[in-house]
């Protein structure tokens, strides 16, 4: 079975605060966990009205202290916005503190305004130096060599998983060659899903990390107990900027433009949206059709409420070992899915 993980993007609600984020961020974490899933990941965001994950390694800490077992990870940290040597003093900390629980995954990032590079401390074009900077911070990761000037404490030899994440080409090249996992954010990207893919599992050299190629993909899940429900649910990510997360409005599509529409459909064509059987289904035709070694499934929904029951739902239809979902087996396989 293809296990499943959860990608948290910590929305910011109209209405909403930072701080009730980040207490539904910790009581979703904890129902993931019981239902069975793998992964709970946290992204990094600046400068961002509709996104509360700025400081991840502190909220990785503040959710891996309110769980038990499940993996706690960052997907991603932006390695151009930090120093090598202090991402593998964080992670080193935070696996001594929640041994065997913590993941690192790596992000070039997009490109910013010039004003919150400056605010970052960047340069323009500073992104060409990611490969570098990751080989560092591999080598920071790695066990001291002797007389090794600078090391990393905590931080050498702490055996963290690193993750590659990519939404183009140019990711899955530089994961294949320094033979690391490698994880496509789909659910935003779907272009390049193909030849990334291609690339990455063909050009892919084993390394002391793992001897063969290792995908997880990114897929928005939706899942509600009708359908009609799931869309309406769906109609707040399809509305989604830079501002806080607008609530659900009922036949959405019906209000946009084709074009409009055409797009949106488009760039979110990775999505799964509908009740129990939907899901089943649309799931299942994304994992035949990519292979991927593991998803990290995506959603911005609105009511809090209605996001653990789209996990519970999820999770019965994966048989990930959570609750069953009541109705389950009365839904309708009609639901929305675009591969």
């Amino acid at each position: 079975m293809t296990p499943f993980s959860i990608l948290d993007l910590t929305p910011i609600k109209q209405g909403g605060s930072v701080a009730a984020t980040f207490r539904e961020t910790v009581e979703l974490a904890r129902h993931a966990e019981t239902l069975g899933y793998k992964r709970y990941w946290l992204v990094e965001h600046h400068n961002t009205p509709s996104v509360a994950g700025a400081a991840t390694v502190v909220l990785m800490a503040h959710v891996a202290a309110h769980t038990r077992t499940i993996r706690i990870g960052a997907g991603g940290i932006m390695l151009p916005n930090h120093a090598p040597l202090m991402v593998a003093e964080q992670f080193g900390t935070l696996a001594a503190l929640h041994p065997g629980r913590i993941d690192l995954g790596l992000g070039r990032g997009v490109p910013s305004d010039p004003a919150t590079l400056q605010a970052l401390r960047r340069t323009p074009n500073d992104m060409a130096d990611f490969p570098r900077d990751v080989q560092e911070l591999l080598f920071f990761l790695r066990p001291a060599a002797p007389g090794q000037k600078v090391r990393a404490i905590p931080g050498e030899g702490a055996g963290v998983p690193v993750w590659l994440l990519g939404s183009s080409l140019g990711g899955a090249q530089l994961a294949a060659s320094l033979g690391l996992p490698f994880a496509f954010a789909s659910h935003f990207a779907p272009d390049q899903l193909d030849v990334a893919l291609a690339t990455y599992r063909s050009r892919f050299a084993p390394s002391a990390y793992i001897d063969k190629p290792k995908v997880m993909l990114s897929l928005t899940v939706v899942a509600a107990d009708t359908d009609e429900e799931a869309q309406l649910l769906f109609s707040s990510a399809q509305q989604a900027t830079h501002e806080p997360l607008p609530p659900p409005i009922a036949d959405y599509e019906k209000t946009l433009d084709p074009q409009r529409l055409a797009a949106i459909r488009n760039a979110m064509r990775h999505s799964v949206v509908g009740g129990p059987q939907a899901v089943a289904k649309g799931v299942a035709e994304f994992i035949a059709r990519y292979r991927p070694d593991e998803v990290i499934a995506v959603a911005q929904i609105f009511n809090h409420a209605a996001r653990l029951r789209s996990l519970e739902i999820l999770s019965a239809a994966l048989r990930l070992g959570g609750a069953p979902a009541p109705g389950a087996e009365d839904s309708p396989a009609a639901g929305w899915w675009r591969a």
